[in-house]
C-alpha cells in the first residue's frame, strides 16, 4: 500500500532541507532553528504540481526578503535521481515544483498492481476503533435523521478500515429507562382500547384487515374522540399495530391483569419485533453492525450504581436534598447536574457514562466516535467531564454532531410530522429511492451542514444525479473494455505510460494519486463526504479525458495500449471507492 503523493512530499521536505543545509554551510544564511514549513498541492497546477512557502517563513529568522531566500534555495536544489525535473520561485518567494514524467507512470502502475487494495493506507496502525451510530429508538421506526446518520456512520467505518484502523460498528439498543416505560405505556392504552365496546365493533367491521383497523383506530385518537390519547405517549400506527397483533393472538388474555403485568407483557412482545425490524431494515441498507449492545446490560449488572458510587467515593459528587449531584462546575460547564434523583431513579445520562466506561475501559478501545444529532451539542461536555472523573481519557471519545435533513419533491419540503406518525422512515425512503443514492446522497456534505435531499433528482438517470455520474464512469469504461474485445483487441499486459502527456491524461492521473491521501484525511476528520466528492471529481476527469483523448484511435498502438490501461486503472479506482461506501459499480447502464 503506497501513497504516491506522501512520497513526493517527504523527498521534497528532504531536497528542500539539504538545500538549507548546504546554505547554511556556505554561511548565505544564518544557522539558526528553521521554522516549520509547508508543502502544499497548488490549486492551479501551472504553479506546479507541489509548492513550499520555506522562504517565506524563514524571512524572519534569516533576517532576509523572501525573494532572495527563496532564490538561494533554488540554486542548491539537487533534483537529479528525484521525481521532481525541475523548480521555480514565484511570486514574493514561493518555490513550485515540477514532477517528471516517471512519477506520473508509476501511478498508474501502482493501482494497475494494488488492484482492490488500492487506497488503503495505514494511518491507524491497527488501533481499535467503536463507531456507533444510528442507535435508533426501538419503540418506532427508524426516522429521516436516522437515514442520514446510518450512511454517515457506516461509511465512516469503512473509511477508517481502509486508513488501516480496525474498526467496529456499534448500535445501542436503549431497551431500558423512560422511553420504555412511555412505549409500555402506550402499547398499554391501546390493547385497552381495542378491548372496549367501540374497540370491539371494529375489530368486528375490520376482521380480516388489520391495517384498515389501525386506520381507523388512529383517525379516531384525536381529542375528545373515541380514541383519545395523553399528551405523554407514542401515537404512532405502529403501537396500534402492535396492540392489535397481541390482541389477534391472545384476546382479553391482559385485560383484567394489573397495569404492570399488562405493560409489561406488551412489552416484552412487541420490543423484540421492534428491534429484530430495526435490524432487518438496516441490512436493507446495507449496513450490519458487528455489536448489538443493550442498555439493559448495564442495569443488569448494576453499572449504574457502580458509576455513581465511584464518582462520589472520589469525591466529584455530592448529596443534597436526597438527590446525587455530579460536580460538572470543575470542568468547566455552567452548572452542576444531577446523576440519581431524591426518588433514587438515574437520570439519562447515567447509563451512557456507564456504557463509555464500558467502550473505553472494560472492552479498552482506542477511540469510540458516535454519530449524533446536532441536538446533543450540550450533552457531549457532559459526558466528557464524568468520563474525565472517573479517570478516563475523554479524548478518545470523539462525536459527529449531525445536522437533520430536508426532503424535497418538485421544489418544495417535505413536511413531516413525528407526532402524526407519518414521518417519512427509512423503510418509506428506501421503498421510492433506490439504496446506492441513499448512501451517496446522505454523505455528499459534511455531517454537520444543512443538507436537501432532493428525491426527484435520486430517481433521475442523468449527470446530474451525481451517483449515476459515478457509476456510469465505471459502466461507461465496461463497455469500453466489451467492445474492444469484441474486435479482438485484448487488455495489454504492460504499456509505456511515459506516453500519457496529454494535460487530460496527467490531471487524470494526478487525481487518482490521491486517492491514499484523501482516505487518510477523510479518516482524520470523520467526513466520509471527502470521499464522494472525490468519486464525482474521478468521473468528471475520466469523462473530460475519454472525449478529448481517443482511445480506439490513439495516433500510435503504443499510445493506444498506455490508455486502456489507463482506462482499467480508473475503472478499479471508481470499483475501490464505490466498494469503500457500499455501492453498486454496474458494468451496464
Amino acid at each position: 500500500m503506497s501513497d504516491l503523493i506522501n512520497q513526493a512530499s517527504l523527498q521534497l521536505n528532504e531536497i528542500i532541507m539539504d538545500a538549507l543545509g548546504v546554505l547554511v554551510a556556505e554561511e548565505a544564511v544564518p544557522a539558526v532553528p528553521l521554522p516549520a514549513f509547508n508543502i502544499e498541492i497548488p490549486a492551479d497546477k501551472s504553479h506546479g504540481d507541489f509548492a513550499a512557502n520555506t522562504a517565506m517563513v524563514c524571512a524572519k529568522a534569516f533576517r532576509m526578503p523572501p525573494r532572495k531566500i527563496a532564490d538561494l534555495i533554488c540554486e542548491k536544489l539537487q533534483l537529479e535521481g528525484t521525481i521532481f525535473e525541475r523548480a521555480e520561485v514565484a511570486g514574493p518567494g514561493f518555490l513550485n515544483f515540477f514532477l517528471g514524467r516517471k512519477w506520473f507512470s508509476d501511478v498508474v502502475k501502482n493501482v494497475l498492481d494494488e488492484k482492490e487494495n488500492y487506497g488503503k493506507t495505514d494511518l491507524g496502525k491497527g488501533k481499535k476503533v467503536l463507531v456507533e451510530f444510528v442507535s435508533a429508538n426501538p419503540t418506532g421506526p427508524m426516522h429521516i435523521g436516522n437515514a442520514r446518520g446510518g450512511a454517515i456512520g457506516d461509511c465512516l467505518a469503512s473509511v477508517l478500515q481502509w486508513a488501516g484502523y480496525h474498526a467496529e460498528r456499534e448500535f445501542y439498543v436503549n431497551d431500558a429507562g423512560n422511553q420504555i416505560e412511555k412505549f409500555g405505556k402506550s402499547l398499554s392504552l391501546r390493547y385497552m382500547q381495542l378491548c372496549s365496546e367501540k374497540g370491539q365493533q371494529l375489530i368486528y367491521a375490520n376482521q380480516n384487515d388489520t391495517e384498515k383497523l389501525c386506520a381507523e383506530i388512529y383517525s379516531q385518537s384525536g381529542e375528545g374522540q373515541d380514541f383519545e390519547m395523553p399528551e405523554d405517549v407514542y401515537l404512532g400506527t405502529d403501537i396500534i399495530e402492535h396492540a392489535a397483533n397481541y390482541y389477534h393472538d391472545h384476546i382479553f388474555e391482559l385485560q383484567d391483569v394489573s397495569e404492570e403485568e399488562r405493560r409489561k407483557a406488551l412489552v416484552d412482545y412487541a420490543l423484540p419485533l421492534n428491534i429484530a425490524g430495526l435490524e432487518r431494515d438496516l441490512k436493507k441498507y446495507r449496513i450490519v453492525y458487528d455489536n448489538w449492545f443493550r442498555e439493559s446490560t448495564i442495569h443488569a449488572k448494576n453499572e449504574t450504581k457502580l458509576v455513581v458510587d465511584k464518582l462520589m467515593e472520589s469525591g466529584h459528587a455530592y448529596e443534597q436534598d436526597g438527590a446525587v449531584w455530579f460536580k460538572a462546575t470543575e470542568y468547566g460547564l455552567d452548572k452542576d447536574f444531577v446523576l440519581r434523583r431524591s426518588n433514587g431513579l438515574y437520570t439519562y445520562i447515567v447509563p451512557d457514562i456507564a456504557y463509555h466506561y464500558d467502550k473505553l475501559v472494560t472492552r479498552n478501545f482506542d477511540k469510540a466516535i458516535n454519530v449524533l444529532g446536532a441536538d446533543h451539542h450540550g450533552y457531549v461536555p457532559r459526558l466528557k467531564a464524568a468520563l474525565t472523573a472517573l479517570g478516563v481519557d475523554a479524548s478518545k471519545l470523539d462525536v459527529v454532531l449531525m445536522q437533520m435533513v430536508r426532503l424535497v419533491r418538485n421544489g418544495e419540503v417535505v413536511k413531516l410530522s413525528k407526532r402524526s406518525g407519518k414521518a417519512i422512515t427509512l423503510v418509506t425512503l428506501l421503498d421510492e429511492i433506490p439504496i446506492d443514492a441513499a448512501r451517496f446522497y446522505f454523505n455528499l456534505r459534511e455531517a454537520n451542514s444543512q443538507f436537501e435531499f432532493d428525491l426527484d433528482l435520486a430517481v433521475e438517470k442523468s449527470s446530474q444525479n451525481p451517483v449515476y455520474y459515478v457509476q456510469y464512469a465505471h459502466a461507461r469504461i465496461c463497455s469500453l473494455i466489451r467492445n474492444l474485445a469484441e474486435e479482438g483487441v485484448n487488455i495489454p499486459d504492460s504499456a509505456d505510460f511515459d506516453l500519457l502527456s496529454n494535460p487530460r491524461e496527467i490531471e487524470l492521473i494526478r487525481h487518482l494519486a490521491a486517492l491514499p491521501k484523501e482516505i487518510n484525511l477523510a479518516a482524520k476528520s470523520y467526513d466520509p463526504a471527502k470521499i464522494t466528492k472525490y468519486a464525482i471529481d474521478l468521473a468528471t476527469l475520466f469523462h473530460r479525458f475519454y472525449d478529448g483523448c481517443s482511445v480506439k484511435n490513439a495516433e500510435t498502438p503504443e499510445l493506444k495500449n498506455a490508455r486502456i490501461l489507463l482506462c482499467v486503472a480508473v475503472k478499479q479506482t471508481i470499483r475501490n471507492v464505490l466498494t469503500l461506501l457500499n455501492i453498486e459499480q454496474p458494468e451496464k447502464m
